[in-house]
């Protein structure tokens, strides 16, 4: 014992090893308001440090070496800045930044969006690709004017056409499965911050409103989702209703949630060797590598002209064994993507588990061209996948080659989302801030169908959801597959109604005479507008829950403040689709709609959709095109 304390005094003496590392921390701020700039992405990019703005606009990184690091502050709708910041060992450096709104925001793109020659905006050309976002620093300029490098653009999309109005005596059932995927929103905005009008069938515009977190209140009772509805007038053509439908995913605290077998299944083909391809895909997978926890497990796996595992299934908390190995990628080979599909697959179930949350998380370009490439083999290979409990998200890369509808396939045929980065912000977004939405499914095989009354609606529409409709006799069919609801995501449907009695230029397809039997439904009665019916089925269940919900609409003038923001985004989304029902929307009207109802707002996803539009309009107009 006497020896044992000699020991422990003798340490307590020896001085204590220097520190090597420092602390910075501050707050970001508007510089002309002063408010505090939440969601604002501070980075250390040498280091591979990183950290987002809480919602007092604070932000700390610890474990700086001791010298001087080149730090980068950015935030949508502001401009980047840059600094030179000299950290001091065992110290806590201070920088407060205020970020100016982005300098001559509409002149720059009224530059980019028109073409020296013409002086109109253009829908992207068959034989053009874009240049990078803006948020992703290449260390070159986008070409002056908006114009594109000549280039082979193979970027594919699936073709569909609006959904038509329909009668509610002879079609009373509308079925569909729900969408919680965000990609055709960012790839909207990648076009047009790059002075192009995305292609008709890239514009989903289900996809474009549920970009956008609303605020329904959560679920109180056994369900694992609220659901809401209200209604106000359709603002393109104010004779008829928008009627919204909504649900709000129950939250998980991170305390919560379940530990993760994640697979990352990375891309690294040829295609993707672009500043907007692999860089930034290897910049995602590090902001999210941040977030894993110690219970969480990752592995690697990558393909090109073969696959392979680079990394074994590996504990959240060695990161620096993560980091490495996605700092080791490279680019180059051929793509045979249904081979690194089967790989991540096995390695995935390798370590499946009850109560573990698997999951495939697949980074690409969508150009599959080794091996079973065509959509339906991949489909059927995913669906297979499927079963074996593991999910399936998608995350969409670059320009020039985009294969959208095949990663869209993937993404709802494998219990998964879609998303196309665009950029840091975007994938910060994405893996941080809807990390527990993006990763954790409460709900599967969600299906919603809403059965009008004849006596209260003429005619409807539902906005949206071209690729997610299902016949009438699907909904109560448990064999087939619908959309996924993450840890507290919202869900939004917007439905064009045509109240009985209104005055309407509407065209509705009539419905041949019947020889034998009288129409449907020839007649209805009650006050009710509509019930809303939804099924859905635990994360492991096979069998279906049934939700129903009725609902009276008043007729009322005014809208919520976020049912009005959603009618600005879908009146934009028609805008861009040149669509027959777009009515009398203009940018004018969504400017009108989306500027009152931008509300809190705190990461400025509003305020971006504005300063598109803004740009948008301020082209469009200019040249006599307006409405367009």
């Amino acid at each position: 014992m006497k020896l044992l304390l000699t020991l422990l005094a003798l340490c307590l003496t020896l001085p204590l090893a220097p520190p090597t590392t420092g602390t910075l921390e501050g707050t970001v701020t508007d510089a002309v308001t002063g408010e505090a700039l939440a969601g604002a992405l501070v980075q250390v990019e040498a280091l591979h440090v990183l950290a987002a703005t809480d919602r007092e606009g604070r932000y700390v990184l610890t474990g700086l070496p001791a010298t001087t690091h080149a730090l980068t502050v950015e935030r949508k709708g502001h401009a980047t800045r840059t600094y030179s910041v000299a950290i001091n060992a065992g110290t806590t450096v201070t920088l407060d930044v205020a970020l100016d709104a982005e300098s001559s925001f509409l002149e720059r793109l009224r530059e980019q969006f028109t073409r020296p020659d013409e002086g109109v905006m253009q829908e992207a050309p068959a034989d053009a690709v874009a240049p990078s976002y803006r948020g992703f620093r290449t260390g070159s300029a986008a070409p002056v004017g908006g114009g594109y490098p000549a280039a082979h653009n193979t970027e594919d999309y699936a073709h569909f056409t609006d959904n038509t109005f329909q009668a509610a005596t002879e079609h009373p059932l509308s079925t569909f499965g729900i969408d919680v995927d965000g990609a055709a929103y960012a790839n909207m905005r990648r076009f047009l911050r790059h002075g192009q009008r995305p292609p008709a069938d890239a514009v989903r515009i289900e996809e474009m409103v549920n970009y956008f977190v609303y605020d329904y209140a959560p679920p109180t009772g056994d369900a694992p989702f609220a659901v809401h509805v209200d209604e106000g007038a359709a603002p393109w053509n104010p004779s008829h209703r928008l009627v919204r439908v909504g649900l709000q995913g129950q939250a998980l605290p991170e305390t919560e949630r379940a530990p993760s077998n994640l697979v990352f299944l990375l891309d690294v083909s040829g295609s993707m060797n672009s500043p907007d391809k692999l860089p930034l895909l290897k910049q995602a997978f590090r902001l999210l590598t941040a977030e894993l926890r110690e219970e969480d497990r990752v592995a690697i796996v990558v393909y090109a002209g073969a696959s392979g595992l680079v990394l074994p299934s590996t504990p959240g908390s060695e990161k620096a064994a993560i980091l490495d190995a996605i700092d080791r990628l490279e680019a180059g080979g051929s793509t045979a993507g249904a081979a690194g599909i089967e790989l991540a697959y096995r390695v995935a179930a390798e370590h499946a588990a009850p109560g573990v949350n698997s999951r495939v998380i697949l980074a690409t370009d969508g150009d599959f061209n080794v091996g079973v490439s065509s959509d339906g083999a991949l489909v059927r290979l995913i669906e297979e996948k499927r079963e074996q409990g593991t999910f399936l998200t998608v995350l969409g890369f670059g320009t020039g080659n985009l294969k959208d509808n095949k990663m869209e396939q993937l993404a709802n045929h494998g219990n998964g989302a879609y998303y196309y980065l665009d950029g840091p912000l975007e994938a910060k977004k994405v893996l941080v801030t809807e990390l527990g939405g993006t990763l954790y499914t409460i709900a599967k095989d969600v299906k919603i169908q809403v059965e009008f009354n004849p006596a209260q609606v003429a005619a409807y529409r539902l906005i949206g959801y071209e690729n997610r409709l299902l016949a009438a006799e699907d909904f109560a069919d448990d064999t087939k597959d619908a959309g996924e609801l993450g840890a507290g995501h919202t869900v939004t449907a917007l439905y064009e109604v045509v109240p009985v009695g209104a005055e309407t230029t509407t065209d509705v397809r009539p419905t041949p005479s019947l020889r034998y039997q009288q129409p449907r439904n020839s007649a209805g009665s009650g006050t009710e507008w509509l019930t809303v019916a939804l099924r859905y089925k635990t994360p492991d269940g096979d069998t279906s829950f049934l939700l129903e919900q009725p609902f009276t609409g008043t007729g009322t003038a005014t809208a919520a403040r976020d049912l009005q923001f959603a009618a600005s985004v879908a009146a934009f989304g028609m805008i861009l689709r040149e669509s027959e029902h777009k009515g009398t929307a203009t940018p004018t009207l969504v400017l009108d709609l989306a500027r009152p109802a931008q509300g809190p707002d705190v990461e400025g996803y509003r305020a971006e959709f504005i300063e598109l539009v803004e740009a948008y309009r301020a082209v469009t107009e200019g040249t006599g095109t307006a409405s367009r």
